[in-house]
């Protein structure tokens, strides 16, 4: 079941030989009229997808449809485009309907993750652009299946977390650019040690963690759970499977390492230079995990090829003192971006950085993204990857044991149980 690099890269890089077009371009019976405005409609309303960030509609793009299986979900989305737009939205309970809407040219998946991959394959095949919330994906197989059916289809995604391009980064009171910049330098030296802890401004979400032995409670009139569960295992009902508590359950997510990995990680992958590759290591410390609630855990580590590491430090676990960011042979990195160089402090490190060349310019811009065809700037491939390094860590939890990993054939070194989680079944009807 492994993929050889030729294989990967053939999913991964190129062009596709055709493109689809955003459908009001085209016009024609029951589109919107052509014009510069895209559409959207968003999937899960309940939270995230509701809050201020993602629920707008503007010039650029105009929010038209939102699906939920909640009915409640549903009529406060509803109420609330009312209420910013003074518009009607068109509401949908199942996903595939909104997908084939042909008033929609963006799909944005704002469910809980076990529905990412399969939707974001979906909505590929329909010819649609994809803003896809983190994690990418619950598992490493989905991702490699993302990847292939964004390409395939010519599509635009973007994963929505956003620190390798903009706002300042936690506890570093900087934004990562100027990391990028040290690093590329050359002057904390190589290989080079990430810690990510309470102790360098970073906290895990342990209250993401699941309950025991949950007693079966009745379904809400308004909530349609087989739909909610969808691909998951079925487990009966009870309220803190869903809603604001799914994370705590394997079925559907990664507890605090699921929610915050990737905002964490994936500007790490990309100040270390790593968007095309990942660890071949992940250690752990914690306790035996539940085979369905997600517990805590001491410490996650990755070890890269060339002995660069991330060390992920649980709550409550954290090294104490002053602890560095990035430590490298000639330098370290620390909260507030205090930077000591060759034992010594460096004040002036903004000014010296100021001439250092400029990372690689960034399509930070989804909507210009959608209309030119370029990739965003965290997309599905170096999104996948980052993805990786969270689910990684995930199945060395589950297994409670180290795990060797390879990053070209993207599948665990000599361990069967490790490499099921990479591509975990699906409840019938669901696949891809």
């Amino acid at each position: 079941m492994g993929t050889n690099r030729r294989d990967f890269l053939k999913a991964t890089g190129g062009l596709a030989l055709f493109s689809i077009v955003p459908s009001k371009v085209l016009g024609g019976p029951n589109h919107i009229a052509p014009s510069d405005q895209l559409t959207k409609g968003i999937i899960g309303v309940g939270g995230i997808g509701r809050s201020s960030y993602h629920f707008t509609s503007n010039d650029e793009c105009r929010l038209v449809s939102v699906c939920d299986v909640d009915k409640n979900h549903l009529q406060k989305a509803v109420d609330l485009a009312k209420k910013k737009f003074n518009e009607e939205v068109q509401t949908y309970h199942d996903f595939r309907d909104l997908i084939k809407d042909p008033n929609v040219d963006i799909v944005h998946i704002a469910t809980p993750p076990h529905w990412h991959g399969l939707m974001a394959i979906e909505a590929a095949k329909a010819g649609k652009d994809i803003w896809c919330e983190k994690p990418m994906t619950r598992t490493i197989g989905e991702g490699k299946r993302v990847v292939e059916a964004v390409k395939q289809n010519n599509r635009i995604f973007r994963l929505n977390t956003w620190f390798r391009f903009k706002s300042t980064f936690y506890g570093l009171g900087t934004t990562v650019e100027p990391l990028k910049k040290l690093v590329d330098s050359g002057m904390l030296g190589w290989p080079l040690k990430v810690r990510i802890s309470g102790a360098t401004g970073f906290t895990w979400k342990f209250f993401w963690v699941g309950k025991e032995n949950l007693a079966p409670e009745p379904i809400p009139a308004e909530l349609d759970y087989d739909m909610w569960l969808g691909p998951a295992q079925y487990k009966p009902y009870n309220s803190h499977r869903v809603h604001s508590t799914f994370r705590g359950y394997w079925d559907y997510d990664g507890g605090g390492l699921g929610d915050m990995g990737q905002h964490y990680i994936d500007p790490v992958q990309y100040f270390l230079g790593k968007d095309d590759t990942n660890p071949i290591k992940v250690e752990v410390d914690a306790p035996q995990q539940h085979s369905d609630a997600i517990g805590i855990w001491r410490k996650v580590t990755y070890t890269y090829e060339d002995g660069c590491q991330i060390i992920l430090e649980g709550e409550g676990f954290e090294s104490e003192g002053k602890v560095p960011y990035i430590e490298g042979p000639k330098g370290k990195v620390y909260k507030g971006f205090e930077v000591e160089l060759n034992g010594k402090p460096a004040p002036d490190i903004m000014n010296i950085i100021a001439d250092l060349p400029d990372p690689e310019p960034q399509n930070t811009d989804f909507i210009k993204c959608v209309h030119t065809r370029e990739k965003f700037a965290l997309n599905e491939i170096n999104g996948f990857r980052s993805a990786t390094i969270v689910n990684m860590g995930i199945c060395a939890l589950r297994l409670n044991r180290t795990l060797a990993f390879d990053p070209v054939k993207l599948q665990f070194i000599n361990d069967e149980a490790a490499n099921a989680l990479i591509d975990q079944p699906m409840r019938a009807p669901w696949k891809i």
